[in-house]
């Protein structure tokens, strides 16, 4: 099973992200199975939040809180501590959004990306980034995904966003 924590804050769309993934992984394909879920405590914006993305090929029916994830996807660099490390896989990655550059992390300036496409949030972007640094999602099932839950005018600017994130990525 492949599992991604996503770290973010109430309002920041981390739980957003983690089903567009989920729905990203399983389109077009039967073989694919996942599960999305967030897990926060007092609801109010800024609050931390944490959601799960599970991926597998058979049904997931796991639904604990990850502890050893492929992914640790951070969207407020805030939220970042080294003590993330420990909730990795052996081959695992942390992905967080932050201008100042964070040793053993990948860094990405998500938020540059958002402002260019006028987005409060970097949460599309940071979807970008993790299916541009996995080969769990293609770049078209992540548009096809950002396409079928989001709204119609709001789907431009996040598939924008998704698609300049994997792109400098992949330079």
């Amino acid at each position: 099973m492949k599992e991604i924590l996503w770290l973010g804050r109430g309002g920041q769309g981390a739980f957003t992200a983690a089903k567009l993934f989920g729905a990203a992984y399983t389109a077009n394909d039967d073989s694919h199975y996942a599960l999305a879920f967030p897990s926060f405590g007092p609801e109010r914006r800024g609050a931390p939040v944490r959601a799960f993305t599970k991926l597998d090929e058979k049904p997931v029916l796991d639904r604990s809180q990850t502890e050893q994830a492929d992914f640790v996807v951070v969207l407020d660099d805030t939220l970042y501590t080294p003590a993330l490390h420990d909730l990795l896989k052996p081959d695992g990655r942390i992905i967080v959004n932050s201008k100042t550059p964070i040793p053993d992390t990948f860094t990405f300036d998500g938020e540059a990306v958002a402002a260019e496409f006028r987005l409060p949030t970097v949460n599309t972007v940071m979807l970008g980034i993790v299916s541009a640094l996995s080969d769990y999602i293609t770049e078209e099932q992540a548009v096809s995904a950002v396409e079928g839950y989001m709204p119609l005018k709001i789907q431009a600017r996040n598939t924008g966003a998704v698609k300049l994130a994997r792109e400098a990525v992949q330079k």
